[in-house]
């Protein structure tokens, strides 16, 4: 390359020097991510300046369209038109029949045990979907960083259990997305106010998203992050007070209970727009299109609202107080309380939340962009562009992990709320004369026998050799993995026998659905790979553009004269033509001419450098200079 960027001592170099890696908070209403640069978290916006990118992915016989767009056609094309997938995700199909018949999808249950969703353009599960939101996201960084983002920190609910957060992996995995870590969003808020304000103490995360609900204890110290305590609802958020809205204009507008799909999603479209303008005014006029044609108009005022999700907030409170419990602390131990997510904006959850912990929240750090911040903040930190270890991270499990013992009970090896990543080990026998083998059954879960808690894996240890009743040794160990992630060994002390299994969820992709889209991702790796080709063919052009213009803006009047400017200008309008199409070899070549035309330039300018650099000085001092 012609052109040099010399910097300062101590300035970030060239932004390709960088390591870029982004944290996205993959919500269930809404997505966004965020990068770190000069320091500071941002989140990125599309092209018409939303930062917001609605969780909503529309399929078409020959196109996917994903946010805002998809959106708009929700009510149109409700069984095409995908939203709150995050609901769905490491879940069964049985899982999401409580949602009955508000929901517009055909579920088909697949070979996982996953909910497959039916569209015209074929069956896909919430872990496609949720890539699909993934893409966009990281083609909205690419374009805005002019670079290849291959790593990310994805923020996943606290109370996300193995199969959601193996689900969430999988869906970055499809995206073409390397997870450095999973981080707990309540984690990642803590980390968007620690690092900003500094503070110390204990403090209280409350965070009701559209679709999920957790609440955190943390204990913030000098940049270490322990999470003391979590508690919360996978399936309870502000999508449950849109269809409570929702039905009190069904029976206001006197619409019958079994209206049609695109009724059902005017009707939630109506109710969130009304939710939303009762955080800032009193009232809120609403107007819903019936399938007669007609449409009905009518009033909803904020005291209305507040009756029609008191009893879903107060539903908040519970997980709260258990937190609190588990920690054993008192509310006055409670330093300060963060709001995260977008229906903690209306009024009587902040009154609530107040009330309750008898403090005012913090809400300095937009409730939608805070946990995004966090998770940028701790990509940064994974990639190594941080000086330091300035930060700790002590995430814990959310629900007890153990075994089946005799009798149908479960022994809890690692209990709730264990710092991870975490590792424990605890000896068991066997329970008959010559047994040979052990079936080992892992569950999670706080109930005492197994019908009441979650089976996430079986595997068999075999080998042992025959023993009176109780003579084998087999040490059976747990390992959480920092993504609260699990694996199981069991190993016969006498013999060294051992038998281990890497927890796959019942509701995760199976190998041969992971398979299947892993050829479908060979068979088009031709095309994927010149995509990447052109996408970094591209990102070179813009930074030799960047470049060249910059020095034209630094120097171009006084190192240049007119028509040896014109020529340069030319190759950068040739070169940013070339830049938007589809073939590398052309951009190659525009590349390779403004290189070629600048090159003189260039040379003036190192020359101009060294002469400003030699300016006031002797030869004969940089003579002595160097015989020193």
């Amino acid at each position: 390359m012609a052109l040099f960027q010399i910097n300062e001592p101590g300035e970030t170099p060239a932004p390709h020097a960088r390591r870029y890696a982004v944290g996205i908070d993959l919500g269930t209403t809404n997505s966004l991510v965020a990068i770190v640069r000069n320091g500071f978290a941002e989140t990125l916006p599309d092209e018409s300046g939303r930062h917001l990118l609605p969780s909503v992915v529309r399929y078409l016989k020959d196109d996917i369209v994903v946010g805002d767009a998809a959106l708009a056609a929700a009510a149109e094309d409700p069984f095409n038109t995908i939203s709150s997938v995050k609901r769905f995700m490491g879940r069964g199909v049985e899982d999401v029949r409580h949602l009955g018949k508000t929901l517009p999808y055909e579920f088909v249950a697949s070979e996982s045990k996953m909910p497959r969703l039916r569209t015209v353009a074929g069956e896909y599960s919430p872990v496609e979907i949720s890539a699909e939101i993934l893409k966009t996201l990281k083609r909205r960084a690419e374009k805005t960083l002019a670079a290849v983002i291959d790593d990310a920190v994805i923020t996943v609910p606290a109370y996300f259990d193995e199969a959601q957060r193996q689900a969430t992996k999988d869906a970055a995995r499809l995206a073409g997305l390397n997870v450095l870590r999973l981080l707990n969003e309540p984690t990642a808020a803590a980390i968007a106010y620690g690092l900003d304000k500094n503070p110390e103490g204990i403090y209280v995360v409350y965070d009701l998203g559209g679709g999920t609900f957790d609440v955190s204890i943390l204990r913030l110290n000098r940049g270490v992050f322990e999470v003391m305590a979590t508690a919360g609802d996978s399936a309870l958020g502000g999508d449950d007070m849109d269809r409570a809205i929702a039905a009190w204009i069904m029976q206001q507008a006197d619409i019958r209970d079994d209206a049609d799909q695109r009724q059902l999603r005017r009707l939630l479209r109506a109710a969130r727009a009304a939710k939303e303008t009762l955080t800032i005014a009193m009232r809120a006029s609403i107007v819903v299109e019936r399938n007669g044609g007609d449409a009905w108009h009518g009033e909803l005022t904020r005291e209305q609202l507040h009756a029609l999700v008191d009893s879903l907030i107060e539903k908040t409170l519970a997980p709260c107080r258990r937190a609190l419990r588990d920690a054993e602390l008192k509310l006055q131990d409670i330093q300060g309380v963060v709001l995260v997510g977008g229906a903690t904006r209306m009024p009587l959850v902040r009154e609530r939340v107040q009330k309750f912990f008898d403090r005012e929240p913090l809400v300095d750090i937009d409730p939608d962009k805070v946990v995004t911040v966090g998770a940028a903040l701790q990509a940064d930190v994974l990639v190594g562009n941080r000086r330091g270890n300035d930060m700790l991270l002590l995430d814990v499990i959310p629900l007890s992990l153990g075994l089946e013992v005799m009798g149908g009970m479960v022994e809890k090896i690692l209990p709730r709320n264990s710092p991870i990543p975490a590792a424990r080990a605890q000896d068991f026998t066997t329970f008959k004369d010559g047994q040979t083998a052990l079936l080992i059954h892992v569950l999670q879960g706080e109930r005492e026998l197994i019908t009441d808690c979650r089976s996430l894996a079986r595997f068999e240890l075999r080998g042992i050799p025959p023993m009176p009743a109780g003579g084998a040794r087999i040490r059976v160990t747990f390992q959480v993995d920092a993504d609260g992630l699990l694996s199981v060994s069991a190993r016969e002390q006498t013999t060294g026998v051992e038998s281990n299994v890497v927890v796959k969820p019942s509701y995760g992709l199976t190998d041969a659905e992971i398979e299947r889209m892993l050829r479908e991702s060979i068979a088009h790796a031709h095309e994927d790979e010149s995509a990447r080709r052109l996408r970094e063919t591209q990102v070179d052009a813009e930074r030799l553009i960047t470049a060249v213009q910059a020095a034209l803006y630094a120097d171009g009047d006084t190192l240049l004269s007119k028509p040896e400017r014109t020529d340069i200008e030319m190759a950068i309008a040739q070169l940013r033509h070339l830049r938007d199409g589809n073939e590398p070899r052309p951009i190659q070549d525009g590349i390779r001419a403004l290189d070629e035309v600048s090159r003189e330039f260039a040379e003036r300018r190192m020359n101009a450098g060294i002469r400003r650099a030699l300016a006031g000085h002797r030869l004969n001092e940089f003579e002595a200079s160097s015989k020193d």
